[in-house]
Parts: C-alpha cells; structure tokens; sequence
C-alpha cells in the first residue's frame, strides 16, 4: 500500500500513452522525518519518469529540517528537471533562502521567485513560471511573467491558491497558460462530505481537486501542519500529461 493517492490527468489532446510533456506535482512536504513512507513517495516519482518534478512550496516547516529535506530530494532522479517555489513555511521557518536555493541546484532544481524560465522537452518548448508566497511573500505575476517568451506550454506555480484569481484577471487574454498548480490547503486536512472546518488562510475559494475557470489545480499536498492528521483527505501525488 502506497498511503498516498496518485492522480493522473489528461490535458488537452493526451492519453495515457500519447502525450508531449509529464508533469509530477510534490505539494506540502512539511518534512521532518525520512520516514519510509517519503521513500516510497521517492520511488513512486521515480518509476513514472517524468519529463518535470514541480515542487509547489512548503517542503518543510522550520530551517532546521532543511537537511531533511536534502535527504529526500537526493532520492529523485538527479536527471530529471525540477521547479520550486516558496510556501509560507519556507518564509516563516527563517530559513537561509540563498542556501535553500544552492541546495535546489545542487538536485538540478530552479528555485523561482517571481520569475519565468523558458526550456526545451522532447522539441517543445516549455515556461516554468513561479510566483512569490501570497500573503507571507510578495507574490506578482506580473512581474514574473514580464520577460515571458511564447511557448507551447505554460505552467504557473502559485503556492497560495487564493492568489490564483488575480492570476486569472491579470493573465487573461494577454499570456495563455495551461494550468496553474497550487497546494496549501491539504484539501482542508479534515474533510467530512466536502465540509472543512478550517482552511489555512490565503486558501480563498479554493479546497482542492480543479477550478476550471481559472485553469488551476490545487494540490492536497504530502504532509501535515498544526494537527497532525488528516481525514478524508488523502495525501496525494499528481501526475498531468499535456498534448495540445
């Protein structure tokens, strides 16, 4: 038993077994423990060898478990190309950013802050755009699509879901995307028939699972803050394939 969902989601013109581009999302760490569960969470992203790993913030909750970390993200293919972004845990735990982000290279890792970086998978070309923590950052799409280059595919990394509505007003009809990724509110971590007595704030509308309108995707994340449990909301891992 994995104890964890995986999900897989077809987008645009995709198969199963036809696709351009294989995204994995890792949410919500909150790391403090490699435990064997995160071992197999590794093994599981490494068998569905994916053209991305997209680390959607807040891989641990206090500075000290940086190292942790570390130990978890050298289990994933160094091969395979990697983005994260910051969640309000990486801010709060007042760890050293410029560290985190020379330990992100060292895994082939780009830590993005407000910034789009543009590359090349299997002949297409491809925009990673990351935004700063919402609320605990100073998160501006704007400013991190300025240097934006036309590509065929586009992927916004937002940790805060509830900043996913000002993406949707400020993006729309001047720079496509295909969808944005978010995580933050482990789907309410206490989940009774969709009623979540408490979401994390900057959560805005959003539980998790997909918003169509504004093309967002909203992560139940990994693991756990505050209570240490969840009900019926399952830990995930998401997979998205892309043909357009």
């Amino acid at each position: 038993k994995l104890f964890f969902d995986t999900n897989e989601y077809l987008l645009g013109k995709a198969s199963t077994d036809n696709y351009d581009l294989k995204v994995i999302q890792v949410s919500d760490l909150h790391i403090r423990h490699l435990n064997k569960r995160l071992k197999r969470i590794a093994n599981f992203i490494n068998s569905e060898q994916a053209d991305l790993i997209l680390f959607t913030g807040d891989s641990f909750d206090h500075k000290d478990n940086m190292p942790v970390f570390q130990q978890f993200i050298q289990l994933l293919d160094i091969n395979t190309k990697k983005f994260a972004i910051l969640g309000n845990w990486e801010i709060h735990s007042e760890a050293n950013i410029s560290e985190l982000n020379q330990l992100y290279q060292t895994y082939n890792t780009e830590l993005l802050i407000n910034q789009s970086v543009q590359l090349n998978i299997q002949n297409k070309s491809v925009t990673i755009t990351g935004v700063d923590d919402y609320i605990d950052g100073d998160a501006d799409i704007e400013i991190a699509t300025q240097n934006y280059l036309e590509s065929d595919y586009h992927i916004i990394l937002s940790h805060k879901p509830g900043y996913n509505d000002q993406i949707y007003e400020k993006l729309k009809d001047k720079i496509p995307y295909d969808f944005i990724l978010s995580g933050h509110t482990h789907g309410g971590q206490i989940n009774v028939f969709g009623w979540t007595p408490v979401l994390p704030k900057g959560s805005g509308k959003y539980v998790s699972g997909w918003f169509e309108k504004e093309k967002a995707y909203v992560s139940k994340g990994i693991g756990v803050s505050d209570l240490p449990i969840r009900f019926m909301a399952n830990a995930e891992i998401s997979i998205f394939k892309l043909k357009s």
